[in-house]
């Protein structure tokens, strides 16, 4: 078996969000045959390499994807390597990532038994759900692997180390009026008047800026309300969606919104918090001598969002923009690269962690 030929593999077997059993499946008999002692829950995989003492340094990446879009100019599971590039459903998000993850650990293992002193235990898990919002995934899967020191979340980042990601805030707005025929408007509110203005007060603002992630900027995403043609509503709903950035906190963004606003404000979801790591701490460290890239934030979310405080570096091969579209792809320079990139990572972070 080769990096190229596990990823292959990986992407061949579906694994869309909630069935991932036929992938989760394949990692763990494959770690099992490297001699892992693997653990599983639902469609969540892992495992550990060391012997105790040290840091525990949590790696994990997603099994699930997205559906496929269309666009597609072959078969999404059949994939093959043409011109140094293996082109499938999830190959650049992640399973690039997971196939990376997972030759790394077997490299690893490989060199302890050879007699390299691993000085920490590196945990690697394979979770499910990620793109749906990993209700049965990662949060799963965290209680049950003790305490943690830092982690990596195995996202296509182009190898370079992301020390911040934005968060999410999704706003449920309500414009309250009063009804009435509009031939005698006069007598009315209209909600949908004030919603208007509200939602052109969002588009005008903008909040602090973070050094990684620039600035957030309130998206009204759903608009809905009137009753009929000829009767002034009374009632008007509207979304809004901001990408947070870990120098905003989302209890304290609603309510300034709240009292700007003329609509009643309620957090429809803010669980997505924004996250930032300081570069100053081990695994950043590591993670910016090891790939010898500067720091990036990232826009989208994942599974960082439920590591609480906990150090973490979002890493891994491919390209986000390719995350999503028809014909992603990950290039066979891409996946060598991080194979070896995570297994000096791993090392790398126990050496620089040591004492701290």
């Amino acid at each position: 078996m080769t990096p190229e030929s596990l990823l292959q593999d990986l992407v061949a077997i579906r694994s869309e969000s909630g069935s991932e059993g036929a992938i989760a499946d394949y990692v763990a008999s494959l770690a099992t045959a490297w001699g892992f002692e693997v653990r599983r829950q639902g469609h969540n995989v892992w495992f550990e390499l060391g012997q105790g003492g040290g840091p525990r340094l949590l790696l994990c990446s997603h099994l699930d994807t997205v559906k496929p879009c269309e666009g597609w100019v072959i078969d999404p599971w059949n994939p093959q390597w043409r011109e140094g590039r293996l082109t499938g459903l999830g190959a650049n998000d992640a399973k690039g990532c997971v196939a990376s993850l997972l030759w790394a650990a077997h490299q690893l293992k490989e060199q302890v038994q050879q007699g390299m002193a691993l000085k920490g235990t590196a945990l690697f898990a394979f979770v499910a759900e990620e793109e749906v919002g990993g209700v049965n995934g990662l949060p799963t899967v965290l209680p049950l692997l003790g305490a943690l020191d830092a982690a990596v979340v195995g996202e296509p980042t182009g190898f370079a180390p992301c020390l911040a990601q934005r968060g999410m805030l999704i706003l449920a707005c309500t414009a309250h009026g009063e009804s009435a025929h509009v031939a005698h408007a006069q007598l009315a509110d209209n909600a949908i008047h004030k919603a208007a203005r509200d939602i052109a007060r969002l588009s005008t603002l903008t909040f602090e800026p973070h050094d990684l992630l620039g600035v957030a900027k309130p998206q009204v995403t759903l608009v809905e309300g009137g009753i009929t043609r000829n009767q002034v509503p009374d009632r008007c709903t509207f979304s809004v969606d901001i990408r947070t950035t870990p120098n905003l906190d989302h209890e304290a963004l609603a309510q300034q919104l709240a009292g700007e606003l003329e609509s009643e404000v309620k957090v429809h979801s803010g669980r997505y918090l924004p996250k930032a790591t300081d570069p100053a701490h081990p695994i950043a460290r590591a993670a910016l001598a090891v790939t010898g890239r500067s720091a990036i934030g990232s826009p989208t979310t994942s599974d960082w969002a439920f590591l609480g405080a906990l150090p973490t570096v979002k890493l891994g091969p491919g390209d986000t923009h390719r995350s999503h579209r028809p014909n992603e792809y990950l290039t066979s320079q891409e996946l060598q690269g991080a194979c070896e990139g995570y297994a000096r990572l791993v090392t790398t972070y126990f050496d620089m962690a040591k004492g701290v």
